[in-house]
């Protein structure tokens, strides 16, 4: 993939956020992959859906991730809890069957 310095024209450089956007979502559906698991894994352990220790983790990690790239944690913070909160709502649907 090109880097953003090497797109000469709007073109190549929409095509290349194109490709990225949709290696963005492939791997968001590959984390959604883990989150079903993390669902059938949880009963067996006897832990809840939302473990805010976890959760406070994972956002540090990105966060200070984000700062080391050069992106504002304060974006990235915002995406993850959103993304976060999803999770765990998808993990209450199967663990309260």
């Amino acid at each position: 993939m090109k880097a953003p310095t090497d797109c000469h024209n709007m073109t190549e450089l929409r095509a290349a956020i194109d490709a990225l956007d949709s290696q963005i979502v492939a791997l968001i559906a590959r984390r959604a992959g883990y989150i079903d698991r993390a669902a059938e894994l949880k009963p067996a352990e006897g832990l809840p859906a939302r473990i805010d220790e976890r959760v406070e983790d994972v956002v540090a990690k990105v966060c200070a991730r984000a700062n080391a790239e050069g992106l504002d944690p304060a974006l990235v913070e915002q995406i993850w809890r959103m993304m976060i909160e999803w999770s765990i709502a998808r993990e209450e649907q199967v663990l309260g069957r």
